[in-house]
């Protein structure tokens, strides 16, 4: 029988490596502007706006007043407006 003797990680180091895993997914989404957000729901159940949204309700959990327009242009790298107009089928 084997023990599984590695250490839990901390509270402090949890969040930062679920930050780090949220920053590579939005650098990742940010790199594939041809994949679509339809494409994503269809596939994923998920999609740009949906991360966007998450991200606003955890900052209004936080007390941090983000919008809509701030918390996709943190998601898309660029106003939502111009990203629709570039990128979006």
């Amino acid at each position: 029988m084997s023990h599984d003797t590695r250490p839990e990680p901390t509270p402090q180091q949890t969040l930062e490596l679920e930050a780090a895993a949220l920053r590579c997914l939005v650098a990742h989404l940010r790199g594939r502007q041809d994949v679509q957000n339809l494409d994503l729901m269809n596939l994923a159940g998920f999609c740009r706006n949906c991360l966007s949204r998450w991200y606003q309700e955890a900052a209004t959990a936080q007390g941090v007043p983000l919008d809509t327009d701030q918390t996709r242009e943190i998601v898309y790298g660029m106003p939502y407006s111009e990203w629709k107009a570039k990128h979006q089928r």
